[in-house]
């Protein structure tokens, strides 16, 4: 039904409408931009314990870095970061990364 007194009504609320989906877009879009962040923070911790614990040579880190890069799950990025932590060499590691 379209009448000069309901036409103001429905286009205000279908301006609420569109807000509320544009910020639940906003929101969805931080959150993906936070795990990214989160991420690539995770990883390059673990590239830096491994550098720090076992003097990396720059085609072994180049390598992976490459592999660790294509991890997105965080709490596989924090394991690996434990694993970094205790690999008594980079062979340990790499079984745990390809575990």
């Amino acid at each position: 039904m379209d009448t000069p007194f309901l036409r103001p009504i429905r286009t205000e609320s279908e301006a609420r409408g569109e807000a509320r989906g544009e910020a639940r877009g906003e929101a969805r879009g931080e959150a993906r931009g936070e795990a990214r962040g989160e991420a690539k923070g995770l990883m390059e911790a673990v590239l830096d314990v491994l550098i720090s614990r076992l003097n990396l040579a720059a085609p072994t880190y180049r390598r992976l870095e490459r592999r660790l890069t294509a991890i997105r799950d965080l709490d596989r990025l924090r394991e690996l970061l434990l694993a970094a932590l205790h690999a008594a060499d980079v062979v340990e590691f790499e079984r745990a990364l390809a575990g």
